[in-house]
């Protein structure tokens, strides 16, 4: 792929996404999500699509907002440890499932039913998280956003 900054090519675009982004910041608040939930279910999905500059960016904010390195160490394998609460691991559940929807059509069953956590507001300001990280995942990567220490 072309190495081609899209954000600064189409800058409406990129305006339009940074819109979007204040809509799902305020569906999220109004849902009562916490923001290290927030961030949790940002790094995973960037964890999956492979983008290097979403995963620094969040992992920075999940840590100000109080994450601990343990949890981060363990949340590539969320669902083979103790540390994350049903909702948290609802949201997470539901993080993989938008994100690797098409991948196979056929998503691991982890036996988690995010309505048993979350309720309908929640669920619906996560996958509008999850739709807006997969976009930006896409277009840091695709622009290829620097990653250097």
């Amino acid at each position: 792929m072309p190495h081609v900054n899209i954000s600064k090519t189409h800058p409406e675009a990129y305006k339009a996404m940074l819109a979007l982004s204040q809509a799902v910041h305020a569906a999220s608040a109004g849902a009562e999500l916490e923001p290290r939930l927030i961030e949790l279910v940002k790094i995973r999905a960037s964890q999956l699509n492979g983008c290097a500059f979403c995963l620094r960016m969040h992992t920075r904010d999940a840590i100000k907002a109080g994450e601990t390195a343990d949890r981060l160490a363990v949340l590539a394998a969320w669902w083979e440890s103790q540390y994350f609460t049903d909702a948290e691991r609802a949201a997470l559940q539901l993080a993989e499932d938008v994100t690797l929807q098409s991948d196979s059509g056929r998503l691991p069953d982890r036996g988690i039913d995010p309505a048993a956590f979350l309720d309908e507001a929640q669920i619906s300001a996560i996958v509008w998280l999850v739709v807006e990280i997969n976009a930006w995942n896409r277009i840091a990567v695709a622009s290829h956003y620097p990653v250097a220490p």
